[in-house]
């Protein structure tokens, strides 16, 4: 524990609101320098979020939720904030994730809850205050397989191997930009949900990453999240609710066969990043929690990409070279029956 840091916490809180009479108690942490705690005072709770400015930037947290806020996004309203110390406080959504309450009865109910706030969201005109999730961006999320989780396997792939992971990166990069351009959470699933007491509408959290990307790229984070698993004829019942909602023109000149597929591209770069990422978590950030996770995000990669003659040649690779070195190191996922 950082002593000076907390004292700073405190003083900053006591003038926040304007009384010392307050509790601080730290929850566990998450993939970031970020902590959170629960300042409780009289009948009353909030979050805090102490993000040191050397480690992590809050600006984008703030900027971001104050758009979504103005926009009705179901966002934590922010009562206090000090960008230069690191430190805001937040309205208090509770302890509830949504991946707590996920079960066959429930599901459908929550996911279609989702759904309805992710075309809310992508109804909200962006273009102008996110990023874009440009092809650059696209292509360096997926080198974190080459980059971190191939290396982690000793396996280095010959000039042939090489060109056939960069063509397929580049059709997978493309067909995300081919679609419908829209705001993107970027992590919108069940434990970046939460069900706040005596509200319809979902909490959302951890959105300072979002961009200007494709339409179909939320809908995979939640409905094939890389922490539960769901059957695959369900997911695609899901698929067909969604398109469902979507607003005419995302749907012109685009069957639901066109976009099923568009999202199990996404799907793809999606898994193929995550791979890399939670190898990195471990290898760079000594976090190993995320290591059990690594054969469903695989067992997902392999499922999804059955279909599509055109990954065959980078699926080969990945059933022939990674995945006897990949079984050792890190398991293989049991399927839910």
């Amino acid at each position: 524990m950082n002593t000076q840091r907390e004292q700073l916490i405190q003083s900053w809180i006591a003038s926040a609101l304007n009384t010392e009479n307050f509790q601080v108690h730290f929850l566990a942490g998450d993939a970031s320098f970020r902590r959170y705690a629960r300042v409780i005072i009289q009948n009353n709770t909030y979050m805090l979020m102490d993000a040191p400015p050397e480690k992590e930037d809050c600006g984008p947290f703030v900027t971001i939720d104050e758009f979504f806020d103005q926009y009705g996004v179901r966002v934590p309203h922010i009562i206090a904030k000090d960008l230069e110390q690191g430190f805001l406080l937040l309205e208090d959504f509770g302890d509830v994730l949504l991946s707590t309450l996920l079960n066959n009865i429930t599901v459908d109910h929550y996911y279609l809850q989702s759904f309805k706030q992710l075309i809310q969201l992508q109804s909200i005109q962006g273009q102008d205050h996110f990023p874009t999730y440009s092809y650059e961006k696209l292509m360096t999320e997926m080198k974190l397989l080459t980059d971190w989780m191939l290396p982690s396997l000793n396996i280095d792939p010959t000039p042939e191997q090489q060109k056939i992971i960069d063509q397929t990166f580049d059709l997978l990069a493309n067909t995300a930009l081919a679609q419908p351009q829209v705001i993107v959470h970027r992590d919108f699933h069940s434990r970046n949900l939460m069900k706040i007491e005596g509200e319809e509408q979902l909490g959302v959290i951890d959105f300072q990453d979002a961009v200007i990307g494709a339409d179909t790229y939320d809908l995979i984070s939640i409905t094939r999240d890389a922490y539960v698993q769901w059957n695959a004829d369900r997911v695609y019942r899901w698929f067909q609710l969604f398109y469902d909602l979507l607003p005419e023109e995302s749907k012109a000149s685009r069957s639901f066969e066109q976009f099923k597929k568009e999202a199990d591209f996404m799907a793809i770069q999606r898994h193929i990043k995550i791979l890399g990422i939670f190898v990195r978590l471990f290898e760079r950030d000594g976090k190993s929690g995320y290591l059990k996770d690594l054969p469903r995000v695989m067992w997902y990669l392999l499922e999804e990409s059955k279909a599509y003659p055109e990954l065959e040649p980078f699926m080969q690779f990945i059933h022939q070279t990674v995945m006897p070195k990949f079984v050792e190191k890190y398991g293989v996922y049991e399927v839910a029956a």
